[in-house]
Parts: C-alpha cells; sequence; structure tokens
C-alpha cells in the first residue's frame, strides 16, 4: 500500500496571539470581604432609619429589623449564584437565565441604585457635619452668650450638599487617578465603626434600661401612619384609608433601603481566598449579624432614646447623632461621642461614595466587556491608563443628582429603593430559572427545598422572589417620586444600551476580521511557556500605550531573541464583579488592543526581532505582572515608568504581588524604564545583599581572631553571619527601638564615608536589589541597577 505523500504547510505571516481566560486575581480573606461590604451595606445605618420613620411613624425600627432580617435570604440568593458557574453579579446571573433584554434592564435598575447611592452617602455625612456645626453653633450662642453671627446657623440641605459635591469630586479625582479601593483600609474603618457601633448600643441599652423607655409601636396596620409622600399615587384615594395588610407591606416597602449594598457581596466573590464558598458563607454570616445589630437594633434605640417632639423633625437626618445627644452621662462625653460618630460617620459614608463610584463603574465595565458598550467608553485615559469616561459618566450623573435634589435626603431615599428592590428581583426571579434550566449539583442553595419523588420544588427561593416581587409592585404604586425617576432612568439607560450593543456588533465584526488577517488568535485557558511556545527564561515587557512603546523598544535593544524569547504582556482590566474565567466567545477586542498589538509588532520589525503576544485579563495589574511572568518562568519583566507611581512604588507593589503567590515561584529582575533618563532594576524575591570589600574583611579578621581558641578549630565564615543575624534578631524582639536607633546611625555613618564608585551598600526598598541582566551583547551606560 502506496504511503501518503507529505504536505509541508506554509509558515504563516501572522504573529501568534495568545489571549488567555484565566483571570489573574488576588484574593483576600472573609474578614476584608465582610468589611468591603459593610462599608456599603452598614452606611445605610445612619439614614435609614429617619427616612422609615418619616414614611411609616414610629413603629418604622420593627420594619428595619424585618429588612435586615430578610436581608439574609436574599444573601442567600447571591450566595447560591456565586456558587454556580456564572460569576459577575446581577447583570452576568440574568443575561445567563432571561437573556440580553432582561439583562440590560435589569443593570439599569442597578445602575439606578449605584448612581443615588453616592448621593445619599454624601449628603448624609454632610447632614452629621452641618448638624453638629449648627448644634454647637446654638450651644455657644446659648451657654457663653457668642453673638449670633459669630456662630450662624447653616442651611441643612444647601450646606450638605456642598459637602456632598466635594466629597463626590474628591473620589472621581481619586478613581480618575486609579486609586484601587483597599480591602485593608475598608478593614481599618469597619474596626473603628465597630468600636463606635460597641458604644452606641451598650451605652443606648443603658440610656433605655435607666430611664424605662418602651418599645416602639408593634407593626401593626393601625400603628402605621403614612406621610403624603409615602402613600405615592394612592393619596387621597378611598383605597389610603383602609390600608390593612396592604399598608404593613408599604411600609416593609418604605424601609427596603437599608439593605442596599448586597450586590458589592456578588462582586467581592471572586476575589475571596480558599475555600472561596466556605469563606464566601462566613463573610455573608458577619454580614448579617452585624447589620442585623448596627442598623436594626440601632434603629431601635434611637426611637426609644430621642423624644418624639425632636427626633424627626431635627435628627431625621442624623439619627445616630441625635442618640449621642440624648445619651445618659455628663455633657462633654455626649459631645465628645457625637464627635466620634460624626468622624466615623463621615468615613464609612464618604466610603460608600466611592464604593458608588467603583461599583457603578465596574458594573459599566462588565457591560463593555460583554459589547454593549462602546469602545469608546472604555478607551484608557491616556495618563493613567483608567476607564476615566465611564467614571466621568458616573461621577456627572451623581452630581447632578446632589444638584436636582439640593441635598435633601427624604427625596433621595424615595428614588433610591427603585433600584434597590428591582435589582434583587431580577436576581432571585433569573436564580429560580437557573434552578430549572441547570439541575446540576450546586455548592450552596436558598434554603428550604421540597423534594417530592425526583422533583425538587425551591420552596424558599420562590418565597424570596415572591415577597421581593410584591414589594416591588407595591413600591411602584405608593413611590411615585422613585417610579416616574427610576422608570425614566432605566428606559434611557436601556435604550442607550440597546443602540451601543447595535453599533458594537457592527464594528467588532470588522475589527475581529482585521485581527485574524495581522494575527494568529489562540485561546488558552492556562498561560505558560509550554502554551506560548517559548523557552523558560523569557523577558516579559508590559505594554499600555500604543504612542509610547519605549519599554519595549529598551527591552529590544537589550535582548538577543536568538538566545532569550521576548513576551508582549497587555493586561485587559476587568470591571469590579467581572468573572473568574472569560469565555473564547466574549473576548472581544477593542479599538485600543488593535492599536496596541499593531504597534508592538510594529516596533519588533524595526528591530529585526520575534515577539510573542499574551493577553491576560487581570482584576490587579501588579498581580497579573507577577503571575504571569512566574507561569512563564521569566528571568525579566519590563515596564515603563507609571505617570502616578514613581519606580520604587511600583517595584513594592510587585513585591507585594509577589509576596501572596503561592510556593514555588520564581525570583525575577523587574525594570522600570522612563521615558527620558536611566532605567531602574530590582530583584523580586529573597537574595543575597550586596557586602562591600571592607565587611567581607570585618568578617574575614572576626574569623582569625576566634579561630585561636583551640574550640573553634570548626568556625566558618558563614557561622559569623549567622550568629552575628541570631544575635541582632534576639536584641530587636528585646528592645526595638534601641536597635532602629543603632541601624539609622550605622545607615548615616555608611553613607557618609561612602566613596564615589564604590558599590552600593544599600537596597532602595524591600525586595529590590542589584538584578540579573537582559541578555544583551553590550550593556549600555543609560542602565542603572539599585
Amino acid at each position: 500500500m502506496a504511503s501518503k505523500p507529505t504536505v509541508t504547510v506554509p509558515q504563516s505571516n501572522r504573529v501568534r496571539l495568545v489571549v488567555a481566560s484565566s483571570v489573574m486575581l488576588t484574593f483576600i480573606s472573609f474578614w476584608r470581604a465582610a468589611a468591603i461590604v459593610l462599608n456599603d451595606l452598614g452606611s445605610s445605618a445612619f439614614y435609614a432609619g429617619g427616612i422609615s420613620e418619616e414614611a411609616v411613624g414610629k413603629s418604622a425600627p420593627w420594619f428595619i429589623i424585618g429588612v435586615m432580617l430578610f436581608s439574609y435570604s436574599v444573601r442567600s440568593v447571591y450566595v447560591e449564584s456565586c456558587s454556580m458557574f456564572t460569576r459577575g453579579g446581577v447583570y452576568r446571573i440574568v443575561k445567563e437565565a432571561l437573556g440580553s433584554t432582561f439583562a440590560k434592564v435589569s443593570v439599569s435598575a442597578l445602575m439606578f441604585d449605584y448612581v443615588l447611592t453616592g448621593p445619599i452617602s454624601g449628603v448624609s455625612a454632610g447632614q452629621y457635619i452641618v448638624g453638629m456645626m449648627n448644634d454647637l453653633a446654638r450651644l455657644c450662642v446659648e451657654k457663653y452668650h457668642w453673638p449670633t453671627w459669630a456662630a450662624p446657623q447653616l442651611n441643612v440641605n444647601y450646606a450638605s450638599a456642598g459637602f456632598a459635591v466635594i466629597i463626590t469630586i474628591y473620589f472621581w479625582w481619586q478613581n480618575i487617578k486609579g486609586i484601587e479601593e483597599s480591602s485593608e483600609k475598608a478593614l481599618t474603618i469597619m474596626k473603628i465603626t465597630t468600636v463606635m457601633v460597641i458604644l452606641l448600643l451598650t451605652w443606648g441599652t443603658v440610656t433605655a434600661v435607666h430611664r424605662g423607655a418602651h418599645l416602639p409601636p408593634l407593626p401593626t396596620p393601625s400603628n402605621l401612619h403614612f406621610s403624603d409622600a409615602a402613600l405615592g399615587f394612592l393619596k387621597g384615594t378611598h383605597f389610603a384609608q383602609t390600608l390593612g395588610l396592604f399598608g404593613v407591606l408599604m411600609a416593609f416597602g418604605h424601609s427596603v433601603l437599608a439593605m442596599s449594598g448586597e450586590e458589592s457581596l456578588a462582586q467581592v466573590n471572586r476575589e475571596i481566598e480558599h475555600p472561596k464558598l466556605k469563606n464566601l458563607k462566613r463573610a455573608a454570616m458577619v454580614i448579617a449579624i452585624y447589620s442585623l445589630l448596627f442598623t436594626g437594633i440601632g434603629s431601635m434605640l434611637a426611637v426609644m432614646i430621642i423624644p418624639d417632639d425632636v427626633r424627626v423633625s431635627v435628627y431625621r437626618d442624623n439619627l445616630i447623632a441625635g442618640m449621642a445627644m440624648y445619651m445618659v452621662g455628663p455633657e462633654f462625653l455626649r459631645l465628645a461621642f457625637r464627635a466620634f460618630v460624626v468622624i466615623v460617620g463621615f468615613l464609612i459614608l464618604g466610603g460608600a461614595v466611592n464604593t458608588a463610584i467603583v461599583g457603578s463603574t465596574g458594573v459599566l465595565m462588565r457591560v463593555a466587556e460583554d459589547g454593549v458598550l462602546t469602545d469608546w467608553f472604555r478607551k484608557p485615559h491616556r495618563r493613567f491608563g483608567t476607564s476615566h469616561r465611564i467614571v466621568n459618566l458616573v461621577s456627572g450623573m451623581q452630581l447632578l443628582v446632589i444638584v436636582i435634589t439640593r441635598g435633601d435626603v427624604i427625596l433621595i431615599g424615595e428614588a433610591y429603593a427603585f433600584g434597590v428592590i428591582w435589582s434583587f428581583t431580577f436576581n432571585a426571579l433569573a436564580m429560580l430559572v437557573l434552578r430549572y434550566r441547570f439541575r446540576g449539583e450546586r455548592g450552596a442553595k436558598v434554603p428550604l427545598n421540597l423534594h417530592i419523588g425526583r422533583t425538587e420544588i425551591p420552596v424558599g427561593l420562590m418565597s424570596v422572589f415572591c415577597v421581593l416581587l410584591t414589594t416591588a409592585v407595591v413600591n411602584l404604586f405608593t413611590k411615585s417620586v422613585a417610579t416616574v425617576s427610576g422608570v425614566i432612568f432605566a428606559v434611557a439607560f436601556f435604550i442607550i444600551f440597546s443602540l451601543s450593543e447595535r453599533d458594537n456588533k457592527r464594528r467588532h465584526a470588522l475589527a475581529e476580521r482585521q485581527m485574524k488577517e495581522h494575527f494568529q488568535l489562540e485561546h488558552s485557558d492556562d498561560i505558560g511557556a509550554e502554551e506560548l511556545k517559548i523557552r523558560p527564561g523569557c523577558v516579559l515587557v508590559t505594554m499600555r500605550d500604543a504612542a509610547n512603546p519605549y519599554a519595549l523598544k529598551w527591552a529590544l535593544a537589550r535582548t538577543d531573541t536568538d538566545e532569550q524569547d521576548v513576551v508582549v504582556l497587555a493586561a485587559r482590566m476587568m470591571g469590579v464583579g467581572g468573572p473568574e474565567y472569560v469565555d473564547a466567545s466574549e473576548q472581544l477586542f477593542s479599538e485600543h488592543e488593535q492599536m496596541l498589538f499593531t504597534k508592538a509588532v510594529s516596533v519588533a520589525e524595526g528591530f529585526g526581532k520575534h515577539i510573542s503576544l499574551l493577553v491576560v485579563p487581570a482584576g490587579d495589574i501588579f498581580a497579573a505582572i507577577v503571575k504571569t511572568a512566574t507561569s512563564l518562568e521569566a528571568a525579566a519583566v519590563v515596564s515603563g515608568l507609571s505617570s502616578k507611581l514613581t519606580a520604587q512604588e511600583q517595584a513594592y507593589h510587585v513585591g507585594q504581588a509577589w509576596e501572596t503567590l503561592p510556593e514555588p515561584k520564581r525570583q525575577f529582575t523587574f525594570y522600570v524604564v522612563p521615558q527620558q533618563g536611566e532605567a531602574e532594576s530590582f530583584h523580586i524575591g529573597p537574595h543575597a545583599p550586596t557586602i562591600p570589600a571592607e565587611d567581607v574583611q570585618l568578617v574575614h579578621r572576626l574569623w582569625l581572631n576566634l579561630r585561636r581558641n583551640p574550640n573553634m578549630q570548626h568556625l566558618h565564615h558563614s557561622d559569623i553571619v549567622t550568629y552575628a543575624l541570631t544575635r541582632l534578631s534576639s536584641e530587636y524582639s528585646k528592645d526595638r527601638d534601641a536597635v532602629v536607633h543603632g541601624l539609622q546611625e550605622c545607615i548615616e555613618h555608611t553613607q557618609h564615608h561612602q566613596a564615589l564608585g564604590s558599590p552600593a551598600r544599600y537596597d532602595s526598598m524591600e525586595g529590590a536589589g542589584p538584578g540579573l541582566s537582559l541578555q544583551a551583547p553590550k550593556p549600555t551606560p543609560a542602565t542603572t541597577t539599585k
């Protein structure tokens, strides 16, 4: 039988472009995850009680507590959704279950929630500050007889709106610069808040018992007293006079804003450390207990402590400050505690403003990643590399809300509940559909599931959905401001999403064809040297700006690609709440990325050298760089100088990301290349320090002297160094200040006597030091090693 002829396939002239599916993430403990969520959810404790009582009367705390208890059921829906294959919060889950149209409607409602979270938190922070300023001014006039012009009374709403504008503009600029939300910062804020909560609940309970205070009226229809605004479209109707059980649902709906922020749990889920699901459940339990005590019990004590004649009329918008003023004890202690409350309120409410900007930006980025928003929104800032156009859009809408409402917390709160309840309703409906569409095992389920034969009836999930849907429908009739503003906002956003998606499909189809013409696209679940067909010990070059590829040029000029491969890394930053895994079908290339890859190839061709291209979805740029370098077994990483960080700060963040990697992890040299001037190199990982000749001589002299002792015949030079380090460690544990002082004197003395041209004695930072050089035939004077 004749053998088949050998066919030689001509080599493609397209450059290989490998696109990773796994997202490079950093991971946090469940305590930090809970702190991030509570920074959003806990902020409602500062305003929810006053808004609810204004609407339904003195029985409001019972409904706040009911909402807090029910919120655990809503949280269980999120936990189940996070245990499935879908990731990304409401948008991703609704899209998977109900399709693209419902997904766009749900994300429109969610955006309404986020757009109002910032203003209500910022204005509430202003209310606490202005309220304290006015009370102190009143005290100075009444007690110390100051003239009224020296202690004027500020217009609470207008002044609070001014504070909210300043806070929003501050966090807008922080997000433009790309200052990431820190789980460490969130945890610190919650530690301080916890101290305040313990003092508040303990002192409040003592006060209530001391005065023999009574619990608020039970939440029965006869005890409900709705304001005209709370009746909404039912105002003046006969039905409004005989509300009955419907009134209880109305009151529940007017308190539902107390559980805003649940979506944050789905957003932080992907970054929770292993075991993910177990830690997610732990975080959910911490959130449930904390929010019940702070928001629920705190609202109850406020009604019991603050007199009826001033609680709503004076302290409606800063209820916790009112509690501080009516505690038992000396006046100066109450004033001091109120100042503490204002500081804590400013921290957590200000953090909620930032969370609203970050969260809404993340949601829109997730929508943009799906091709719903045009690439115009995704184009990074020229200097900072952030999604500045989305940040501008979100912050602009928040500022507009503050100006339109003129700092009226009640008005914002009325509208706020629309986005909260409808986003929860869509999420619960989607999970109910997924119970029947995907019957596979889940890591977690909403409790109460009835089994009849092989059929499972999700009683618990159905009940949660029914309560949410009923509340949402009731709110449509009783929250006229929320209904009108929410529907207009949602319809406007839905239209924008639909038109943008249609235009994007046309643009991306063209971009995809062009990418396939010039690049050999390959998708890979894992990233390694084998997947990229490169040798270990490569040079990894980060690139984010097609207009300034100076880091790539610097690396190519110093690398012999016959001996060492060069990989150009483009990190595709995923929005908050994005997935852990991005399917190949969803990898849409933007115009910016196309320009980036084309420029990289053009630069390499100019040097006559070969490069490999790699796209990695990332949650954190430094974690992505370090994980990719480790996966590729890179010897060096080359990056341009950041516009917002120094070379030392960049190296520090890379070193921190390296420390969090599991073993085994590879050491490498990190080069930071400025557009002009000298490059700097930092060795990432443990390394031998640079020891000057005089120190080596000192060790040798000690060795000679000690060897004269008959018992030291087996002494080595390394033994002296080990003993010295052990002695230093022991002394440091006993008297840290003395050791630090001695080291500072040593550093100053050494630097003063160091001659020009002598080797650097000290690393500029932890983890930084002399590194491996690129395999370059001719090193240039432009390179410096620190």
